[in-house]
């Protein structure tokens, strides 16, 4: 049933507009280059309150600051250490073929023993003859031939001993995704390539299932249809009810993010999403309105943390976009949109969502970056995090672009960051500080005009110890350790 525009007005009135945040996280305002509660005017973001490197008022945040990396890979504090467990084009499979390039979205399972097995998607775009390490075209697990993008799985001993292999192929620029509560790997494609474009055979666009722990059970890929094609980015499965929540990375129009609603009786559970029919459940796009009960048509008319705005759900009326883009089948006075939907993760009870940025596309204000958390059971999309437009990504200590994200076991959220310049990982605390916590330092440009890729993947172990994240370009997987704990800032 919709939440009515006058339910929510006087849900807001008794909760006001500085509604009590749900979760770990708290308001995030205080980011190098965010706001605080107060109006943001769309202006270059004012200085913070510290800068990014530990140096502010009261107790800091994080493990100080980031000391430089002999070997020119990753800078990280002290007491951490890294080390480097997959690398494109360098480390090889269990074929012996070499480990296919740009790594992107990533999440862990606990295996037997101590293992932790990690699947990796690998954002490799178009035809295979394109790119010179693509998934390899393992036997019984190829969507698309001509595609050159796909998963692999590592396997992380205890020992530190690792092994790698092919988890799906043939699929096309697969970016993010997300972990069942069912113990698999949703792949995202994100592109809308039909089959006969950019040399691809198939229809792509589409989500996949991956099971780390079983290879067999990846044989035949098939996608998940009922999950519509489009951009994908990132998806969740509510634990609670059963809903998938979407993440699309397009514009022109700007993308949307969707909610899937199992059809009646529909049991989650291994497997059972790519037998389902391609028409099962409702896929819909949201719908928000301010506490005033005015239609708010994309998120970036919020100009301060804590804005409030209440989700109703609209029904895709072609989900595999036949002849029409998904996003361009509404009006824009019948949907919220946003630019460049990124990085989600499940957890408080609601989806954390990233929007990465936001320009002249956009006819809010522009931002260099927000988080937002979406509460099923209250239908509200709370905003969590504002990055102000970042002046000078070159320098050190600002962020902008957050990407994937993930929560941490010691509280707050971790954040990679795909922005201009400079890219860091970067954690915030529940009171909305933040701290760095890797710089990358490979240098793909020259020392004049540096360039530097962003990160990806970034998730911890299952026992909290390790923090994974991946170096995009060339495709570094990584592997961080050292005294985690849980800030006081």
């Amino acid at each position: 049933m919709p939440l009515s525009r006058r339910e929510f007005t006087r849900q807001s009135a008794f909760t006001g507009a500085g509604i009590a945040l749900t979760g770990s996280v708290g308001a995030l305002a205080t980011a190098p280059g965010a706001l605080a509660a107060e109006d943001y005017t769309g202006e270059t973001a004012p200085e913070a309150a510290h800068d990014g490197q530990g140096h502010g008022h009261g107790h800091e945040p994080g493990y100080g600051p980031l000391l430089p990396d002999p070997e020119g890979i990753l800078a990280l504090p002290a007491g951490f250490s890294y080390r480097i467990l997959t690398h494109g084009g360098v480390t090889k499979l269990e074929s012996g073929e070499f480990t296919p390039a740009k790594h992107d979205g990533t999440a862990t399972f606990e295996g037997p023993r101590g293992v932790t097995l990690l699947v990796n998607n690998h954002e490799l775009k178009g035809a295979r003859a394109g790119h010179e390490f693509p998934v390899p075209l393992a036997e019984g697990l190829v969507y698309d031939p001509a595609a050159a993008g796909g998963c692999t799985v590592v396997e992380v001993q205890r020992d530190g001993r690792t092994a790698e292999w092919v988890g799906i192929a043939g699929t096309s620029q697969n970016c993010a995704g997300g972990r069942t509560p069912w113990g698999t790997w949703l792949t995202c494609e994100e592109t809308a390539d039909r089959a006969g474009e950019n040399g691809m055979t198939k229809d792509h666009g589409y989500v996949f299932e991956v099971d780390p722990y079983d290879r067999r059970a990846n044989r035949r890929p098939m996608p998940i249809k009922a999950f519509g094609r489009y951009e994908h980015e990132a998806v969740v499965i509510d634990t609670k009810r059963g809903h998938a929540y979407l993440t699309e990375d397009s514009a022109g129009p700007n993308g949307l993010f969707y909610r899937w609603v199992p059809p009646a009786g529909f049991q989650h559970g291994r497997g059972r999403l790519r037998h389902i029919p391609e028409n099962a459940g409702l896929l819909q796009a949201p719908k928000c309105y301010d506490a005033g009960g005015r239609f708010v048509d994309d998120l970036s008319r919020a100009t301060k943390t804590g804005t409030v705005y209440g989700v109703d759900w609209v029904d895709v009326p072609d989900r595999d976009a036949r002849t029409v883009p998904v996003r361009k089948q509404f009006a824009d006075t019948e949907v919220t949109r946003a630019r460049k939907l990124e990085g989600m993760w499940w957890a408080d009870g609601g989806a954390y969502i990233v929007s990465s940025y936001a320009r002249d596309e956009s006819p809010g204000l522009p931002h260099d970056g927000q988080v937002w958390f979406y509460d099923p059971r209250r239908r509200t999309l709370t905003l969590k995090v504002l990055l102000g437009v970042n002046a000078d990504p070159s320098k050190d200590g600002a962020y902008d672009g957050p990407d994937n994200i993930t929560v941490s076991p010691y509280g707050g959220l971790i954040i990679a960051e795909d922005g201009e310049g400079i890219q860091h990982l970067f954690g915030a605390t529940e009171r909305g500080r933040t701290y760095p916590i890797a710089r990358n330092e490979l240098n793909m440009g020259t020392e004049e005009e540096p360039e530097y890729s962003e990160f990806a993947g970034v998730v911890f172990s299952p026992d909290g110890r390790t923090l994974y994240a991946s170096i995009q370009t060339p495709g570094i997987m990584l592997a961080i350790t050292g005294p985690w704990r849980r800030s006081l800032g």
